[in-house]
């Protein structure tokens, strides 16, 4: 009896200690050497571990072959959703996965994660990827098919769209009653598309059907869906994917009307928030000071008291002070003794903005041609701002560019962290501002090719 217990005893510690496990390989590796775990929870990461990347070389076919491989442990008490095992600190440097209490391992280059993930452990990712895999197939051959009716009308095309739309339909019906009771059906019912029963006969029409249906099959009350990326993902393509014009002001419109429809399906507090920060967060990333501001009268504002936070509003809009709609901040500096300041001058119909540095190769280059240039708009007032450690070789560059307006930043520790440059958030040279004549900021050129083509056309 005394054994009996002894060993009932044993089993039950081991599984209250029981640990899962998060393996990766990198074939090849990266060029750094760390990973770190996160558990996604809307449109934000929850640090859970960190560890080094281990390299072992093997032979493969007879050559040889380095690979990079990683380990993290769970405990038994760790939450089923969606985690992330990020690599890299910039682009695409991680992988998404779900876990749902089992060992989760994968092979990966990457350089290419989504392309190359292949999960060797996991039942509720190998369904998932293979799910994808198949429905993508079958979707890519109906919207060929689609396409080719557009331009054809023929019969054939219609009855190959339809016939293909079958398979898609039974490929969906298996994978949702194979993944039933599983944590990745409510991801494979969402990731599902929609398709009209029938091609459309103009690309006015299925762009329309595509954008009004594009939350046709999300469930945005799903808490399954809101602890990983999908939700926040399929709202950042609906947004600034889906509804976009080369023309910036039918752009912003499009991007209101998406914002508004997306608003109308959210009802959840939590996730409300969520999509709020996100948005702005990213609007602010495409430093769209408007937009932003609608943002944050809109939406954030309407937010209960205890939801909204003084300092992260403060933070963006500190990061949007040089942006288009707002006026440049100001600065002053001397020209031969004598003092001027941005926001007093008076001396142009526009005025022309431009950060550079004689440390950066580029500029060098470009600086001379964009001089050459401004002389043929001379009703434009020049205002260079040279970002340097020391002043000797700018003050030889700018002899050769008389009639500007030629000032200079710098600091004793990092000429990154001088005021102006911080107010202006640069983070690379050159870079441009077109002001108006009350010193608002109207224009962001990103290149010298856009400073040309800006003012040319306000001249034609």
């Amino acid at each position: 009896m005394m054994k009996k217990l002894l060993a009932l005893l044993i089993f039950t510690t081991s599984l209250v200690n029981a640990q899962y496990t998060v393996k990766g390989t990198m074939t090849p590796p990266d060029k750094g050497d760390w990973v770190i775990l996160y558990k996604i929870e809307g449109a934000k990461q929850k640090f859970l571990s960190n560890t080094t990347i281990k390299f072992d070389t093997v032979a493969i076919g007879g050559e040889k072959q380095v690979l990079g491989k990683f380990s993290f442990e769970l405990p038994n008490t760790a939450t089923p959703g969606a985690y992330r095992a990020t690599y890299r600190n910039t682009g695409v440097g991680f992988v998404d996965f779900l876990f749902n209490k089992e060992n989760v391992e994968f092979v990966f280059n990457p350089k290419y994660p989504d392309q190359s993930v292949l999960f060797t452990s996991s039942r509720e990712n190998k369904v998932y990827k293979e799910y994808l895999q198949e429905y993508n197939a079958i979707q890519k051959k109906i919207d060929s098919f689609q396409a080719a009716y557009i331009q054809t009308q023929s019969k054939d095309d219609k009855k190959a769209y339809k016939k293909e739309l079958k398979e898609l339909e039974d490929v969906q019906e298996t994978y949702e009653n194979k993944s039933e009771g599983m944590l990745v059906n409510s991801f494979i019912k969402a990731s599902r598309r929609y398709n009209s029963s029938n091609p459309h006969e103009s690309i006015e029409d299925y762009l329309s059907a595509t954008t009004e249906n594009f939350f046709e099959y999300i469930d945005f009350k799903s808490e399954t869906l809101f602890n990983s990326s999908f939700l926040i993902d399929k709202i950042n393509d609906y947004v600034f994917y889906l509804n976009f014009s080369e023309e910036k002001m039918i752009q912003q419109k499009l991007m209101r009307k998406a914002i508004v429809n997306v608003m109308d399906k959210v009802s959840s507090k939590k996730l409300r928030k969520a999509v709020i920060e996100y948005l702005i967060n990213a609007l602010t990333d495409k430093r769209n000071g408007p937009a932003v501001d609608w943002m944050f009268s809109e939406y954030y504002e309407q937010l209960p008291t205890e939801d909204q936070d003084d300092d992260f509003k403060k933070e963006k809009l500190e990061i949007l002070l040089a942006t288009v709609g707002r006026i440049a901040p100001d600065f002053s500096w001397k020209e031969v003794e004598q003092d001027y300041k941005l926001s007093t001058l008076n001396d142009g119909n526009n005025y022309l903005l431009v950060f550079w540095s004689t440390a950066c190769p580029h500029c060098v280059k470009e600086i001379p041609e964009l001089y050459k240039f401004m002389q043929t708009h001379k009703e434009v007032s020049v205002v260079s701002f040279g970002i340097e450690n020391e002043e000797t070789k700018w003050n030889e560059f700018v002899k050769n560019l008389p009639k500007w307006h030629n000032a200079i930043g710098t600091h004793p520790d990092n000429k990154w962290d001088n005021e102006t440059v911080r107010k202006y958030q640069l983070l690379a040279t050159p870079s441009y501002f077109v002001l108006d004549r009350n010193k608002k900021i109207i224009a962001m050129p990103d290149h010298v090719e856009d400073v040309e083509k800006y003012f040319n056309s306000i001249n034609e």
